[in-house]
Parts: C-alpha cells; sequence; structure tokens
C-alpha cells in the first residue's frame, strides 16, 4: 500500500509523454534536420563551399555533423538508450564517434595524397 503511495508521488513528479507525443517529437525533429540538409545541398551557399576547415568544405563539416546528430537521436530514441547506464550509453556513442573520426582523418589524407599524384603525376620519395 505505501509503495503504491510512493510510485504516484513519483509518477506525479516526472511528466510522461504518451507513445504518440515521442513519435510525432522525433518526426518532427529529424524531418527539420533533414529539411536543413537538403536545403543546403540544393542551396550550397557560397560562404559554406568556399570557406576551408582542416582540409575539407565547411558545407561538408555541416552534413556530417547534422548526420552524426540524427543517428545519435536515432539510438538514443529508437534503441531505448535514455534508459540505459551511463557507462553502457558510452560505449555505444563513443566508439562510432572514435571510429568516424578515424575514418575521417584517414579519408582526408588519402584523398590529399591522390589529389597531389594526379596533380603533380608523381611523387619522389625523398631517402
Amino acid at each position: 500500500m505505501a509503495h503504491a503511495h510512493k510510485l504516484e508521488i513519483f509518477r506525479g513528479l516526472l511528466k510522461f509523454k504518451s507513445n504518440t507525443q515521442k513519435i510525432w517529437g522525433v518526426l518532427i525533429f529529424l524531418s527539420i534536420i533533414t529539411a536543413v540538409e537538403v536545403v543546403l545541398g540544393i542551396v550550397k551557399p557560397r560562404a559554406l563551399t568556399h570557406s576551408y576547415f582542416i582540409g575539407m568544405k565547411l558545407l561538408n563539416w555541416i552534413f556530417i555533423i547534422l548526420t552524426l546528430v540524427k543517428a545519435y537521436y536515432i539510438a538514443w530514441d529508437f534503441m531505448h538508450l535514455r534508459d540505459e547506464k551511463s557507462s553502457l550509453r558510452r560505449a555505444i556513442v563513443w566508439t562510432p564517434i572514435f571510429l568516424v573520426a578515424y575514418l575521417l582523418f584517414i579519408l582526408l589524407f588519402e584523398a590529399d595524397y591522390v589529389y597531389n599524384v594526379y596533380k603533380d603525376g608523381f611523387i619522389q620519395w625523398n631517402f
């Protein structure tokens, strides 16, 4: 009896959303991010396509960041990560972030090398 009373007080403190509200919230959030990506992909502002940061256009960085935000939010909501312990959340989230950062690092350096080979025709090694 006392346990049920405590549970009701706890429920009163937390505002639980219905599943319908959660689904609409996810749909709206992901739609807004996707719309921003589509508009930026169509418009391609000159300030973002002619500015570079760490060897890549700012527009590409924005696309990568928005894609990672969407992936994180999908995992957070649909894989129910918000209900897990923080150590499991970190293990699931930080591993792909590290791997994506590593992949970007490799791709940027390899792309620069390939560009220089095509531009110069040959790269000499000085030993």
